[in-house]
Order: C-alpha cells, then sequence, then structure tokens
C-alpha cells in the first residue's frame, strides 16, 4: 500500500500543474471536481505533500493562483466570527455531541455553508481549490453535501479533494468503513454517502502503471 501511495502521490503535481488539468481537457460538461483517496493511517503524509505541493505549484507553474481550504480550519473560523464556537464547545459539554450537532444544522445549512465558502475560496479568482481537512470537520460538515452545492459557483475551477478513506467513482466512504456516511448531520447512517459527479485524481492503476 505503501508504494502505491507513493506512486499516486507523486504523480499528483505534473498532473494537476498541467494545462489540460486546470482548463478541464476532456472533461466535456462536466465539473472539474477531483478526489484524492487515501488510507486514514497516511493522514499525515499526505498532509505534508499538501504543503509541498503548496510550495511547489508556483515554481511548476508561475503566476498560477491557488488556494488550499482546510474544512476544519473553515469550520472553526466560521463559528469563532459568529460567536458560535464557546457555545458549540459548552453545549457539547453540557448535553453531548447529538445535541451539539443537532443545535448546528441551521447555523451550518448547506445554503449557509455554500456562500461561506465562496467567499472563504473566491473561486472565480482561482485557477486550483485544494480542500483538506474532510476528518478534522466530521461529523459536522457534511462533505458529500457540500460538494453537490458548490457546484453551482465554482465554475470550471478545479476543485481537488483530499479524502481519508475511499471513493470509487459512486461512493463515498469516510475512513474506509462502510457503516458511516460522510459528515452526516446527526448520528452516522447505515451505509457509505452516495456521490457521483467528481472524478479520481489518480486511481490505483495509474501508480502502478508508473
Amino acid at each position: 500500500m505503501s508504494n502505491t501511495l507513493d506512486g499516486r502521490l507523486n504523480q499528483i503535481l505534473p498532473r494537476i500543474a498541467s494545462e489540460d488539468f486546470l482548463r478541464g481537457a476532456g472533461l466535456g460538461n462536466e465539473l472539474a471536481f477531483h478526489i484524492f483517496d487515501y488510507p486514514p493511517e497516511e493522514e499525515i503524509r499526505v498532509r505534508a505533500h499538501v504543503n509541498w505541493l503548496l510550495e511547489q505549484l508556483p515554481k511548476k507553474r508561475p503566476g498560477i493562483r491557488v488556494v488550499h481550504v482546510n474544512l476544519f480550519d473553515f469550520l472553526i473560523g466560521y463559528l469563532r466570527e459568529r460567536k458560535l464556537l464557546d457555545r458549540a464547545f459548552a453545549l457539547q459539554r453540557k448535553d453531548g455531541d447529538t445535541a451539539l450537532l443537532r443545535a448546528l444544522r441551521g447555523p451550518l445549512s448547506d445554503d449557509r455553508m455554500k456562500e461561506a465558502f465562496t467567499q472563504v475560496c473566491q473561486p472565480e479568482g482561482q485557477d486550483l481549490v485544494l480542500m483538506t481537512g474532510v476528518g478534522g470537520a466530521y461529523p459536522i460538515i457534511r462533505v458529500h453535501s457540500l460538494l453537490n452545492n458548490l457546484h453551482t459557483v465554482m465554475g470550471q475551477t478545479p476543485l481537488v479533494l483530499f479524502y481519508p478513506g475511499q471513493y470509487d467513482g459512486v461512493c463515498l466512504r469516510l475512513f474506509g468503513k462502510s457503516s458511516l456516511a460522510t459528515g452526516t448531520t446527526g448520528s452516522a447512517s447505515a451505509g457509505p454517502a452516495p456521490y457521483y459527479r467528481a472524478f479520481r485524481l489518480i486511481p490505483e492503476e495509474s501508480a502502478h502503471a508508473h
């Protein structure tokens, strides 16, 4: 698995810095959403690689406009800005996780998350968006719902989601567990979360071929 991941990681930079990738060549009318799934136990390694990518992209492609959104940091900043963070901590300590998730359904509705993400990301002014922090934001941010809602705001800007779990082109399995839906608000639901509108950035078979 380690060798396969090494091969896949090594292919990311040339792929996302290429002209074809950045202009969405070959996608037809599909959105330029891409998912790099990886074993959750490799989180620290992948996180370090994303930092390396952010350093290398301007060298590989001078002038590229790239933004990195860590969903956990995004969530904390969103709650803090609205003076909800301390109240959320207090509610969680007093009444537990389920009560907290229920209370956050309104403030973290899909429409509000889309608006906040758009303000942070400004996709129309970017050439590329990288998204991490999925595991840290679980189960408060529903990643598949967020992606679905971003369809209307991302335009042709490619988005790459680094996903600690499995994506087979149809379903997302966070942490590789089929018993957990991705970021369900409330208790975990049975089965993976369906998501049909993203491409796998670097499949395993591509790593074997290199």
